[in-house]
């Protein structure tokens, strides 16, 4: 495994555990939603648990599929210090319900979760793509799935900067 995919897993893993943690918060946080946020959490710990299963018995790099991973690691990282400042400031100080989905549909519009949506609609070939996508396929798509839910439940999405 190059020194470049094993930083991009770390980073990548260490995004997807941030937002499993911001979601089981949310969860805490809204007992009305907290089946829904509860999944979203469960789903990325198991993308985590994905890709470091990749680290612990990394494929031959011809064998690795090359889209998996966002490119751009400074996004990625950038990804992780957003959500670790929502957890920071919602730890002590619960959002309004309308502030908890819209962060998280903008978390899932982000680079590392848009990233691997992208991965998970493309069709590269590899066999090892095929079984990633295979083990991941039942949790796809979560910004599609926070704005179906905040239109079932009349919240509104908005802008944020």
């Amino acid at each position: 495994m190059t020194h470049s995919l094993a930083a991009h897993l770390d980073v990548s893993i260490r995004l997807e555990l941030d937002l499993a943690r911001l979601y089981t918060l949310f969860h805490d946080h809204f007992s009305d939603d907290e089946d829904f946020w509860w999944q979203l959490a469960m789903e990325e710990r198991s993308h985590a648990a994905l890709l470091q299963q990749e680290k612990k018995q990394p494929q031959p790099i011809e064998f690795f599929p090359e889209n998996l991973l966002a490119v751009d690691l400074k996004a990625l990282s950038d990804s992780s210090t957003r959500i670790l400042e929502l957890i920071n400031r919602y730890t002590g100080h619960a959002p309004s319900r309308e502030d908890a989905l819209n962060d998280a549909l903008q978390i899932e519009l982000s680079a590392g979760e848009a990233h691997f949506q992208k991965f998970m609609e493309s069709d590269s070939g590899s066999l090892t793509a095929d079984l990633f996508r295979q083990l991941a396929s039942e949790d796809q798509n979560h910004a599609q799935r926070i704005r179906e839910y905040m239109q079932k439940n009349g919240i509104r999405e908005s802008v944020r900067k």
